[in-house]
């Protein structure tokens, strides 16, 4: 699959030492956004009229004039044009410019499943008209940098990030506890380090050194889910991936996820999906392929 790289989308000679490039929304820069892919970046869309169907990961989301959607790295997405006229702005950046330090400290409860809020956004006419004029100052900064305005470049960036967190505060509310804040955060993020192999509920609460019974609370809390269940659909995303994106046979994507065997993956996907691999295969690719 491909996987495109911020540091190989050269358009001039400064584009080397920057970490953000700003573009139009038009069917020309979106030319290599049509077919699945990666990115190593962060993107963010801005339409200002017409609409687009977005691709992202499961879900097809679709974009017209005053939403926005961020597209994180490694996310799998790809791109559809619903209408012939088309405007707004892409703005892609570094992972360096995304706030990381503040949003695991001083922001640690604007931190929960932030992929999943930012994805569609649908800004006030205010809002928008800022968003607007934070994208602005970007572009022109864009166009002729220097080494005091690549700076406030990042800047403009971090405020448009925050800006944008700030918008979906509000519709996804937080914990009331900065304990079950914190525990989420490190059970989403031991999950997708270690659900290769560890698929046990009291794994993970005794990790987090808590009862089951409290890491269910938690996460039914937030996501509406049991933690078996999140561990589930988080084995279920990864076969899908592999299923539909790598060259891997069924024997071995049943090993890469720690399978004792194919009949075991089978067993797996046709309890959660009532379907084999080979179906599910098949139904990836009627949705991905076009």
């Amino acid at each position: 699959m491909k996987r495109l790289e911020i540091k190989k989308n050269i358009t001039k000679k400064e584009d080397e030492s920057l970490s953000f490039r700003v573009y139009d929304l038009n069917k020309e820069n979106l030319k290599n956004y049509l077919e699945p892919h990666k990115k190593d970046h962060f993107c963010i869309l801005m339409v200002e009229s017409g609409a687009i169907q977005l691709h992202l990961e499961e879900e097809i989301i679709h974009l017209k004039a005053g939403k926005i959607s961020m597209i994180f790295p490694d996310q799998i997405s790809s791109l559809s044009f619903l209408s012939s006229e088309l405007s707004g702005k892409i703005i892609l950046f570094e992972e360096v410019l995304f706030c990381s330090d503040i949003l695991k400290n001083e922001l640690l409860s604007y931190n929960v499943n932030l992929s999943s809020h930012l994805k569609c956004i649908f800004l006030s006419p205010s809002e928008l008209e800022h968003a607007k004029s934070m994208v602005s100052f970007i572009e022109n900064i864009y166009s002729d940098p220097s080494l005091i305005r690549k700076e406030q470049g990042r800047f403009y960036i971090k405020i448009l990030l925050l800006g944008l967190i700030e918008s979906v505060h509000g519709k996804h509310p937080v914990f009331q506890h900065e304990s079950d804040k914190t525990l989420y955060i490190r059970f989403k993020k031991m999950l997708n380090e270690r659900y290769k192999n560890e698929r046990t509920v009291q794994y993970y609460a005794s990790n987090l050194a808590i009862t089951t019974k409290k890491l269910n609370s938690i996460t039914k809390k937030h996501c509406g889910e049991t933690v078996i269940n999140a561990i589930h659909n988080r084995i279920l995303q990864e076969i899908k991936r592999l299923l539909m994106f790598s060259d891997l046979s069924h024997k071995q994507i049943s090993l890469e996820l720690g399978f004792s065997s194919p009949s075991a993956l089978n067993k797996f996907v046709k309890s959660k999906l009532d379907e084999t691999p080979t179906e599910l295969q098949k139904e990836l690719a009627q949705i991905y392929i076009k």
